[in-house]
């Protein structure tokens, strides 16, 4: 939790394995996470009325949606806290798979820190199942906004702190 700062823009990007993930990643702050969540979850009044009232917000997935990228820049430059799945789904193995590009695309222009987070068990609920949630240090991209080569390297090292992160827990 020492990784994670009480008040100012931040980025928490985590590996996802579950539908549980979003409350499990926020359960334990004293602040607020906003999300964004595949754009078919709100096509159902009630659930969607429920997620929006937990923070999260539509993105459609499979295409750069500039309006969910928007929004993301918005909560970050309102000093918010962001949660992001870089894999942009649910990963099928239980492997943490390659980042999409709104993630670094996100950290490039808003500036704000991004804190690596490994969630592991939440693929496999049981009563019996430990849980674990683990916040790498904060990360920061130093390249240009407009550099693809410097977004593509900060998203592998992400996902590869993730991975780090994910494998050190022993299960």
């Amino acid at each position: 939790m020492e990784n994670v700062p009480s008040d100012g823009k931040i980025i928490l990007a985590a590996n996802h394995m579950s539908n549980w993930d979003p409350p499990f990643l926020a359960c334990f702050l004293e602040r607020p996470v906003y999300y964004m969540a595949k754009q078919e979850l709100f096509e159902n009044p009630i659930f969607g009325g429920a997620i929006r009232a937990l923070h999260a917000f539509p993105v459609k997935r499979g295409e750069s949606d500039r309006g969910a990228i928007k929004i993301a820049l918005g909560v970050l430059k309102s000093g918010e806290c962001l949660g992001i799945f870089p894999e942009g789904t649910r990963s099928k193995t239980g492997e943490v798979q390659k980042a999409e590009a709104g993630v670094s695309l996100i950290a490039a222009i808003s500036q704000a820190p991004i804190v690596p987070a490994a969630i592991v068990g939440t693929d496999q609920m049981k009563i019996s199942r430990k849980l674990f949630l683990i916040f790498g240090k904060p990360m920061q991209f130093e390249g240009k906004k407009n550099d693809k080569v410097a977004m593509e390297k900060f998203s592998d090292d992400l996902m590869n702190e993730i991975r780090r992160l994910k494998n050190s827990v022993n299960v």
